[in-house]
């Protein structure tokens, strides 16, 4: 993954240079890559589960996030684990097929990552600017078409590197070193490093710098309507006196006649009905509004820092290649690559961390697949409020992924509608509106 030299000869790969690799060198080598390495695995294999086995996590964003731990995974496999073997017996041990592959799929990984971040970068600024667009173009099959499409192009891209990568023997103190290294002189090599460092580099970033800004521009500088969890104590008694004063219209005008009593009942419960449709819609926006936004701002923010680290921890190694591409002798210095190759594999092993620290749908999905969340019941909760707010079932066209809503008792009124009515019989004196909840509808049934 380096255009680094030893004694004339090409090598490929963060590996350290021939020189005399001391105790040290190995000893720190060894355990931050089988740490790092360990734990990025382990926890890339984590995000794909919990996506593939989790209907509700399957999602655009996720789609693309599944193929970001695939190709971190890539990378962990392919860059941080011969790098133990070469640190242990400082010769190449793989021969010539392993050389071939396990370069391709370092640079296949690396690729792919970039395509990745880039892919989901453009759809949320897609899903939040233009969200009409969105319904058409953020969808989970277009997701895969495009994923399908990014490990191919640079499935077929790396190929290349099949033509160029050749054993090399270096004759060192007495010592025969075998290395995966270049056919010609890595002068030859610079365009091919330079092409890498723009498109998959410079461009992502520069376009990820300005559409998450455009992106920040809607979601942080526009005013959030006022939560409607702020004054629960005033919505709950202005719930309260409506209730009240509504009892008291029904329970004065019950005791007119008898026909006039169950004339004006059902005209009353009628439009007391609608009156309690209308708000509760009006209360299930707002509430569905408030919400919806603070969650995309929350999976906006988890995105940028993920986009973030992923350009300051490639900046070392980036800007190594760009610095020997222009030297005659490069610099080859064994404790500042293993630097550059901490910082690669740190950024291939965070993101789950991040996932887990941001994401309360992943979080609670992670310990939901380490067994570490009792079982909830299946059995769907049902309100007997007229009040009530519900969240509104996904489309099949866009969702907001990763979008953290739940439902809180603090939307829900506590209070229960009941109508004083004489027209019922002695053995029931209360008419009551209840409500339940049926695949994201209200219905309203009279006992």
């Amino acid at each position: 993954m380096e255009n680094s030299t030893g004694d004339e000869q090409n090598q490929t790969g963060l590996l350290p240079s021939q020189e005399v690799i001391s105790i040290d060198y190995q000893v720190v080598t060894i355990l931050l890559v089988l740490l790092i390495c360990g734990l990025g695995i382990v926890g890339n294999i984590m995000v794909v589960l919990v996506v593939l086995r989790t209907k509700h996590m399957r999602t655009p964003t996720n789609c693309y996030l599944v193929s970001l731990a695939v190709a971190d995974l890539t990378v962990l496999v392919a860059a941080g684990l011969p790098n133990i073997t070469e640190s242990l017996y400082g010769s190449w041990v793989y021969g010539y097929v392993g050389c071939l592959c396990i370069t391709y799929l370092q640079y296949l990984g690396i690729n792919a990552s970039s395509c990745s971040i880039t892919a989901f970068t453009v759809e949320r600024y897609i899903a939040i600017c233009h969200p009409i667009k969105a319904q058409f173009l953020c969808t989970f099959s277009r997701a895969k078409k495009i994923i399908i499409f990014v490990w191919a192009f640079t499935s077929i891209y790396c190929t290349l590197w099949f033509f160029l990568l050749d054993l090399n023997t270096v004759v060192y103190k007495d010592t025969i070193i075998i290395s995966c290294g270049y056919k010609v002189s890595r002068s030859y090599y610079s365009p091919i490093y330079m092409m890498d460092f723009g498109i998959f580099y410079v461009v992502p970033m520069i376009l990820a710098t300005v559409l998450y800004g455009l992106i920040a521009r809607i979601l942080f500088l526009n005013p959030i309507p006022s939560d409607p969890k702020e004054n629960p104590k005033t919505r709950r008694n202005n719930s309260t006196h409506q209730n009240k004063t509504m009892n008291s219209k029904m329970t004065n005008r019950g005791f007119n006649s008898t026909i006039a009593s169950r004339r004006q009942c059902s005209t009353v419960l009628l439009l007391n009905r609608l009156i309690l449709e209308k708000l509760h819609k009006s209360l299930r926006v707002k509430s569905y509004h408030f919400g919806s936004k603070m969650a995309m701002q929350t999976v906006t923010k988890m995105l940028a820092v993920v986009v973030i680290l992923f350009a300051f921890l490639w900046m070392p190694y980036r800007t190594l290649v760009v610095v020997n591409s222009f030297l005659s002798n490069p610099f080859q210095e064994n404790w500042f690559l293993l630097f550059c190759r901490i910082c690669i594999y740190l950024n291939s092993a965070i993101n789950p961390v991040i996932y887990n620290l941001m994401s309360q749908k992943f979080r609670a999905s992670f310990k939901k697949l380490c067994n570490c969340q009792q079982k909830q019941s299946e059995k769907p909760a049902s309100y007997s409020v007229a009040l009530n707010y519900s969240a509104i079932k996904e489309s099949d066209h866009f969702s907001t992924e990763l979008e953290d809503i739940t439902v809180t008792n603090t939307y829900l009124s506590p209070t229960k509608v009941s109508f004083d009515d004489t027209c019922l019989s002695s053995e029931d004196h209360s008419l009551h509106l209840v409500k339940y909840q049926k695949n994201g509808s209200v219905e309203y049934t009279i006992p």
